[in-house]
């Protein structure tokens, strides 16, 4: 029988202690095979961060607010990201090719909002995702949630394909509406995906613990930024979860809803990479955006 009450008393997670990488700048990465290592350096600077652009809401609830014109609204503020978070579908028939920053390609779906989300699938064969020359592919994993169990294979047989071409897999932690987003549960989560080989996690971020929930997990995790909060709420919020040991942030709705989004990423990027204090960080963005509060 399953030792529950372990998780319980868990208490030691060495926080302030961060883990050691010898000879690379991602937390986990060190003994990687090179392929799988130049892709991770590709969305991670040499700080060891990233602002990662997600706008890959359309495969499950189409054209989401300010996602209707993705070479409008997103094709602008992609050089301004580190990594940019997509379905194949938009990167072929919008991103231009030129574009520099890292790929990470949706790599599952299924069900629409109409649905239950957590009956995903693989979305797409990781010998796509080498034609495309992606970075990372990311896949939802619905712990606790009604086909947890499906979920997690599909990470654990992307996590296979992408070890036999040297492209990492990003675990997301999707959290329905019937589970608490607390230190516990989000720890369960994070170390679970880690465990089953996951290279990076994204997950969201915590008021309580979140220290802990990053200290737990022995590769990155990056926080997802979530429904849009006001501005100086969404980058306290970077702030806080880059303070409490995330390897960075990504963020949609909190960048391309803004009324002026360039001035919100080129803000939180001054979070992840330039350690600004979020008054900082909003002073930047109230002026380069004339003064919009939003």
């Amino acid at each position: 029988m399953a030792d529950t009450e372990a998780t319980i008393d868990a208490k030691d997670y060495g926080v302030g202690r961060p883990q050691q990488t010898p000879g690379f700048h991602v937390k986990g990465a060190g003994q990687l095979d090179f392929g799988m290592r130049h892709r991770l350096a590709r969305i991670f600077d040499a700080d060891g961060r990233t602002v990662m652009l997600a706008f890959d809401h359309g495969y499950f609830q189409g054209p989401t607010s300010g996602l209707e014109r993705v070479d409008l609204g997103i094709v602008p503020l992609a050089p301004k990201a580190d990594a940019l978070m997509a379905t194949r579908g938009i990167i072929r028939s919008v991103i231009p090719a030129g574009i520099d920053g890292a790929l990470v390609l949706r790599a599952s779906g299924g069900p629409s909002i109409l649905k239950d989300l957590s009956d995903e699938r693989i979305a797409m064969d990781m010998e796509d995702a080498v034609r495309i020359d992606a970075a990372a592919v990311a896949v939802q994993v619905f712990i606790g949630g009604e086909h947890e169990t499906q979920s997690v294979h599909n990470l654990t047989r992307l996590v296979d394909a992408g070890y036999r071409v040297g492209i990492p897999v990003l675990g997301v932690t999707a959290v329905g509406k019937e589970l608490a987003r607390d230190s516990r549960y989000l720890g369960l989560a994070t170390r679970i995906i880690a465990e089953l080989g996951a290279q990076v996690v994204k997950t969201y971020y915590c008021e309580e613990g979140f220290e802990r929930v990053t200290a737990g997990c022995p590769v990155p995790v990056i926080m997802a930024g979530g429904k849009k909060l006001p501005s100086l709420d969404a980058l306290t919020m970077a702030h806080r979860a880059i303070s409490e040991g995330a390897a960075g942030v990504d963020m949609g709705r909190n960048i391309f809803q803004r009324s002026a989004p360039a001035a919100m990423i080129t803000a939180v990027r001054a979070v992840v990479h330039d350690d600004a204090s979020p008054a900082e960080a909003h002073a930047v963005y109230r002026e380069l955006s004339s003064g919009a509060d939003d």
